[in-house]
């Protein structure tokens, strides 16, 4: 980068140093769009992965998290620059690894998932909560602020 003083010309210093920044934003903007957007089809793809394994399988089990993990790091490994040797390792050690950390993460979901559901059903009606399910949320919403007003 350029500093001031560089040029006898202060006009041309600032246009300088605006196209320097201009140049620096541009290129981290990119670099967090492209980011982003990698961190959002490795999401899509296992979340994809995952909901195929229990579909196919009938079974909601940490298996399937750990089966999207290691598939999703595999074919996230070939993407990476390199030989063919190269990717096959990164392959290896991406279905590795993301068995290895999807399956504790899985077991973990599962059993939040498991213990909800038990805390929901164990939960007692509420009268107010069969009554609004039975209209739609406006309509309740609608009534809960006419209470309000009214008192």
């Amino acid at each position: 980068m350029l500093k001031l003083g560089s040029t006898p010309d202060k006009r041309e210093q600032y246009r300088v140093m605006r196209d320097a920044l201009e140049k620096r934003f541009i290129r981290v903007a990119r670099g967090s769009i492209l980011g982003g957007a990698k961190l959002g089809l490795f999401t899509a793809c296992f979340s994809g992965l995952q909901h195929l394994l229990a579909e196919k399988r009938g079974v909601n089990d940490a298996f399937n998290i750990a089966g999207a993990g290691s598939a999703t790091a595999a074919a996230f490994g070939l993407l990476l620059p390199g030989s063919l040797r190269w990717r096959a390792r990164n392959v290896l050690a991406g279905s590795v690894l993301g068995a290895a950390v999807g399956l504790p993460l899985g077991w973990v979901q599962v059993r939040l998932v498991e213990s909800a559901k038990e805390r929901i059903a164990s939960m007692p009606p509420n009268v107010e909560d069969t009554e609004n399910v039975k209209k739609s949320r406006v309509a309740a919403t609608i009534d809960r602020l006419e209470e309000t007003f009214t008192k």
